[in-house]
Formats: C-alpha cells, structure tokens, sequence
C-alpha cells in the first residue's frame, strides 16, 4: 500500500470515484483518440448514470476529455469550457447494464482524424479501469505509462514490438492482447515501467503489420 491508497487524490469535487475517477477515464480517452476531440457522446451506466449529476460526474467526466487535470478548477465550468472549443457534447443517462460494474461510462470520441469507442469503469480512490477500446477487450489502469498498438493478426508481429521496446531499454510491466478473430486485427496493451522517449509512436507506427501506435502516459501526474 502507497500513500496514495490512504489519502486519495488531489481533486476537485465530493467523490473519488465520482470526480476525480471520472476525469481520469476522461483523460484516458482523449489520448486513446490521440487529438482533440470535436464530438463527443458519453454514456453514463449504472450508479454513475443514477447519480452522477449530483456528484459532478458530469461535469469531470467532461473535463477528462478536456485534458482538465483532476484538481483544476475549471472542472466545474467544464461544460462551458468545451462550448467555447466547439466540442459537441452529448450525455446519456438512464442507462443500467449488469455485467458492468457500477460506476461505468462508455466514451464515443470523434476528432478531425481518429475516432474512438472507450468503456471504463472508476473502481474507487480516484482509480480506474479501461475494460474496451473499439470493441476489444483491454484491461489497463493508466497507473503506468501505456504503448497501445493496433495491428495485423500474424506471426511475429508481438515478438518486433517487445524486441524494439527492449533496445530502447523499456521494461515491459504487463501486456495483453485481444483480436477480433485469428488473422484479422488484434489490439495489445502494454503497460511500461520507464518514460517513454519522444518519436516512440511514430517509429512503432513503422514496424510492418503495425496500423497504428498509441502512447498514454500515466494519468497519475496529477495526484
């Protein structure tokens, strides 16, 4: 157990996991969709949809997506915030899915780019778990500094990855793959011990069979 387990985060808001949770998986996604988004509809699932507006749910998980960090106060008028940005915000409440757990929100991104389907869940003391990306199944936290790769189902390509991470001397803490079915496209998760150097993205981005290369870094910077 660290101090952050005892004390919680430094945030803004009445609920861990109602505020500063939700700017996190916020954060989470806005750098899964890799730019600044120009639409975004979230939907709030079980206790967050129940009471979310109450506990500023609303407000932060808006923030998230606007890089807001979880103790800065324009939480609060994150609303307003992405009026002026142009960003179109859509939220859906009501919602209740059983195989959710109770605090969950599903992220539609889009940018002028990329567009992107995140679903995470806050799991208490301002912690999260993103268990979707584009429909594959992931399993991350944002504790540690995250490489995210799409790409071709085929041999080898797993093996590049790991082979490149380790001449840059990164140390791979987990990792998990899911694929849409054998031979297609598959995502991977890898979860890092060290920072991740400038033009990372970019030069795994270029390993064969590689689509593409995400990096997010910690989301606990902000504590």
């Amino acid at each position: 157990m660290n101090i952050f387990d005892i004390i919680g985060p430094v945030m803004i808001g009445p609920s861990s996991s109602h505020t500063a949770g939700a700017v996190r998986m916020g954060n989470l996604a806005k750098n899964i969709l890799g730019e600044e988004p120009t639409e975004a509809q979230i939907v709030l699932f079980n206790s967050f949809s129940k009471t979310g507006k109450g506990h500023g749910t609303d407000k932060a998980l808006v923030a998230g997506i606007l890089g807001l960090s979880t103790d800065d106060d324009g939480i609060k008028e994150s609303f307003e915030i992405a009026q002026k940005k142009g960003i179109e915000v859509d939220l859906v409440f009501g919602n209740t899915h059983p195989e959710f757990p109770p605090n969950t929100a599903k992220f539609t991104l889009k940018g002028k780019n990329n567009s992107t389907v995140v679903i995470g869940s806050s799991v208490g003391g301002g912690r999260v778990i993103i268990f979707a990306i584009n429909g594959f199944s992931t399993e991350f936290s944002g504790e540690f500094n995250t490489i995210i790769t799409i790409h071709d189902d085929r041999p080898g390509v797993i093996a590049r990855v790991a082979s490149f991470l380790a001449e840059k001397s990164i140390n791979i803490a987990q990792m998990k793959v899911s694929r849409e079915s054998r031979g297609k496209t598959a995502l991977m998760v890898i979860e890092v011990d060290e920072e991740i150097p400038e033009g990372l993205e970019s030069a795994l981005s270029n390993i064969n069979h590689v689509q593409r290369a995400m990096i997010i870094k910690s989301v606990l910077g902000g504590v």
